[in-house]
């Protein structure tokens, strides 16, 4: 008993706790500020718009190039969502990597980055963005006390990503879910307290700063007849394929744009830009940004987004993710999810519309990200009838099916890959630095 009262007292010990508090507590403030930050940017680009929509074939492509030159020359591995670097990360047992993945100038890069890309009008997310940013700043803290080891490949990595997830979409849950069952998708006992106690405080302040709210706004619907249930598997299968699809071109695309990046980034930037420019025209400017906006129009049918808006969403997140620049596809894969139950909705008359936006949301996304119980913890914060968890957890798991019968691999796994230079099918001893992040000379490509 004096032992174990000595332990507790140890300054040692007080002091890594003290520093995983506040760095719990910057990732939580930090996503917050984030958040208003890109709200703000996005708040911009409309105002611009507003003034001519004809400024975007400008305004793209300028962005773009600038973007994608300080990705490449200034903050070399910022390029992207960011949870595939989260994951090598973890999964590597080169300590050279993981310092080019996560530190804190890659944090403020990512920041200042994704800010550029929605002034750009960019079809990113921010969720994806925060997590690295979030592992970014905890795996930091390793350098000013002694962790234990497996703290630091596995714990702060893992508390950091679930702590970014929950102060983003407002769900604690979801973030301790995320991180278990896309991050490792294998789990350390070790870890579990670190994990809930960032997630718990790095929400309180991103509820102190944003205030309580849903992240798509709350909606109530349910299914009232059996025959609203063909919702379900239409959704699952069709959800599934579209997500599993667009998984594939992406990760596909980048294997091949992969090899140009380092001569021909600028012609990269300029094409991606052209073509996000003349989606959000194509589109009327519903392809922009996160997709935040046209989700929740949706979810309360205040606006119609028309029957192409899934297809111009998916297309323009696929473009943005392809020039390079740091960017997510968490809420632009929920914005297509929802156009996709509302483009459904015109062909089942079975459910009331708002159950089958909620079901095709949740079918895409899960197709994409291949988590089915992340999306359905996400999805069912947005719902007030707990009745709706079976229908939603059904058609995730019916996506997830129909996703790996054209995707077999998840796209953040496939994608972190690239940046072990291994498969991720074992656990790899170590890994050499792939040459898209070598940077002893200061012109990495």
């Amino acid at each position: 008993m004096p032992r174990r009262l000595f332990g507790y007292l140890s300054v040692r010990d007080w002091k890594t706790r003290l520093i995983f508090w506040c760095g719990a507590l910057a990732v939580g403030a930090v996503a917050a500020i984030f958040t208003l930050a890109s709200n703000w940017v996005m708040s911009v680009h409309d105002k611009i718009m507003d003034h001519s929509r004809w400024w975007t074939l400008l305004l793209a492509p300028v962005v773009m190039v600038v973007v994608s030159f300080l990705t490449h020359y200034v903050f070399p591995g910022t390029q992207g969502s960011g949870i595939p670097q989260a994951i090598a990360a973890l999964r590597t047992a080169d300590q050279g990597l993981r310092h080019k993945l996560l530190s804190l100038r890659i944090a403020v890069g990512k920041i200042f980055l994704t800010l550029l890309g929605f002034l750009g009008g960019a079809s990113i997310g921010r969720e994806g963005p925060t997590v690295h940013i979030g592992a970014s700043i905890m795996y930091s803290l390793g350098r000013f006390t002694r962790f234990p080891p497996n703290y630091l490949r596995h714990g702060l990595i893992m508390a950091g990503g679930a702590a970014g997830i929950a102060a983003a979409f407002n769900t604690p849950i979801a973030g301790i879910i995320f991180a278990i069952e896309e991050m490792a998708r294998f789990y350390e006992e070790k870890a579990t307290g670190m994990l809930l106690l960032a997630v718990i405080i790095a929400g309180i302040v991103a509820l102190g700063v944003l205030g309580n709210y849903s992240y798509f706004g709350v909606t109530s619907t349910h299914i009232t007849h059996l025959d609203g249930w063909i919702t379900v598997p239409v959704c699952g299968i069709i959800g599934g394929l579209l997500g599993g699809l667009y998984s594939r071109f992406l990760v596909s695309g980048m294997r091949r744009l992969r090899p140009l990046f380092g001569k021909y980034w600028w012609a990269i930037a300029i094409i991606c830009g052209l073509l996000i420019a003349v989606l959000g025209l194509i589109s009327h400017g519903s392809s922009y940004g996160t997709g935040y906006d046209q989700a929740r129009h949706v979810l309360t049918g205040d606006a119609d987004m028309g029957v192409g808006f899934p297809f111009y969403k998916m297309l323009a997140n696929l473009v943005s993710y392809y020039s390079g620049i740091p960017g997510g596809i968490f809420s632009p894969s929920l914005s297509a999810g929802a156009g996709l139950g509302a483009d459904l909705a015109r062909f089942i008359p079975y459910a009331p519309v708002a159950t089958v936006v909620l079901l095709g949301m949740v079918g895409y996304f899960t197709g994409v990200v291949q988590t089915p119980l992340t999306a359905t913890v996400i999805v069912m914060e947005m719902v007030n009838d707990q009745a709706m968890v079976f229908p939603i957890m059904a058609t995730a798991f019916i996506a997830l099916g129909a996703s790996k019968l054209v995707c077999r691999k998840p796209v953040y796994w496939s994608l972190a890959e690239e940046f072990l230079g291994t498969s991720l099918t074992s656990k790899p001893e170590g890994a050499t630095l792939p040459a898209h992040l070598e940077n002893t000379n200061g012109n990495s490509p």
